[in-house]
């Protein structure tokens, strides 16, 4: 094989590692929930340490194939070690907990099952291993390397604080019906929290549906319902045509959120609560028009 396309491919899976940090450092939430789900810890604050090493460990592995040191003695046996225990790990995932969901390796930027993304670690197992094939022996001084790692782990640390979920009063909901898992705490989010019998909110609910034909916010709007009587969730969706992600909440949890009456809409920006709409709500209703 021509030096040129192993050294391509070097570089190629140095990218891949990069933007697979990159992607969950931009919404390391995700896979604190997947840590969770998963029973690896019940810790939130663990959960976000935890995959903070996973981000740093990957940025600096990138960082590594870029860098002419120990790369066949180091970086690519590592590399191969990383994707082998990560794909067994995916295995793991998919037929021994049955979750077939988004496993995060891509953070949200690129959704991937378990088996979707251990078909890619084994693409990337064979690129690994033509170029340890081919690649020749770099300056040895395996010290850069493993103080490349540490750098880009504390580093991490720094650029993605662990945030304390103690003052989020959406910590708890992690998963919605028609959207599975869902991290509250990274980007721009809406919650609505409606009563399903709340003439008001089947008013809203038909306003938002209406404004927002082309679906733009289905990513950023999920609903808490509150539901006790005989309107229940998809009698409330037929009556209003309203179909967001939702998942059900208790009388204790209602009264918690709501203000003097429902219906009320929270605006989030990276897991801080930038404005609550009660009265006001005409606001986020021309925000679906534009």
């Amino acid at each position: 094989m021509n030096n040129k396309i192993s050294v391509a491919i070097k570089y190629l899976l140095g990218v891949v590692f990069l933007f697979s940090a990159y992607s969950k450092a931009v919404g390391p939430g995700l896979i604190e929930i997947i840590l969770i789900d998963h029973g690896v810890t019940d810790s939130r604050e663990i959960a976000a340490a935890l995959t903070r090493i996973l981000i740093g460990f990957e940025f600096g592995l990138g960082v590594l194939f870029f860098l002419p040191y120990e790369t066949k003695r180091f970086t690519l046996p590592l590399a191969a070690l990383f994707l082998t225990v990560f794909t067994f790990y995916l295995l793991y995932t998919e037929f021994i907990l049955g979750d077939s969901q988004n496993c995060g390796c891509f953070g949200s930027t690129i959704a991937m099952s378990p088996i979707e993304s251990a078909f890619k670690n084994a693409a990337l197992l064979i690129l690994v291993y033509i170029v340890h094939r081919h690649e020749k022996t770099s300056r040895k001084n395996p010290m850069v390397s493993a103080a490349a790692l540490i750098i880009a782990v504390a580093v991490t640390f720094i650029a993605v604080p662990v945030k304390s979920a103690d003052d989020f009063p959406f910590s708890n909901y992690t998963h919605f019906e028609g959207a599975g898992r869902a991290d509250l705490s990274s980007g721009d989010k809406f919650v609505a929290v409606f009563n399903t019998e709340c003439e008001h909110c089947q008013e809203l609910a038909r306003e938002i549906a209406g404004s927002d034909k082309d679906r733009k916010f289905a990513s950023k709007l999920f609903t808490l319902f509150y539901s006790e009587g005989e309107i229940n969730v998809d009698s409330f969706k037929t009556l209003t045509g309203y179909d967001y992600p939702y998942r059900l909440i208790d009388t204790d949890e209602f009264f918690d959120l709501i203000g003097s009456s429902p219906p009320r809409i929270y605006v989030i920006r990276n897991g801080v609560v930038k404005d609550i709409l009660d009265d006001n709500i005409d606001e986020f209703i021309e925000t679906l028009q534009k």
